[in-house]
């Protein structure tokens, strides 16, 4: 089953395609802090990431998101991109998922947000 699911899916990883290709004409370039590797052609032509865990773009950080559209032409490894102190850390998009953001009054919130400020129109 792990198999056939490598063959035909790109959402759990890389496939069996990309694998090989990796194999054949890969380089590792580099790796970021929560794993993925990133590789690029012998010839430099074509970059791409292998993502470890969820395959979700959010998970690249701006600086090897730059690298791999060709913004930069050093990796993060050789070159890293300089922060300023106000800059927040890189963060995924948790849209979707059980960590994502719920208001006040939300459904998804335990307890519901009091709503006595609030009257239901009733028709007369």
């Amino acid at each position: 089953m792990y198999f056939i699911k490598r063959l035909f899916t790109w959402w759990n990883g890389q496939t069996l395609n990309t694998q090989f290709y990796t194999w054949r004409k890969g380089v590792l370039v580099g790796e970021d802090e929560t794993g993925n590797l990133f590789y690029e052609t012998r010839d430099a032509k074509r970059r791409w990431v292998i993502y470890n865990g969820d395959v979700e773009a959010s998970r690249v950080s701006a600086d090897w998101h730059g690298w791999l559209h060709h913004t930069f032409k050093e990796p993060p490894t050789k070159k890293p991109m300089t922060h300023k102190s106000w800059e927040k850390p890189h963060q995924d998009n948790l849209t979707g998922s059980a960590l994502a953001y719920a208001p006040a009054g939300s459904i998804r919130t335990e307890k519901p947000a009091d709503r006595s400020d609030y009257e239901a129109w009733q028709p007369n």
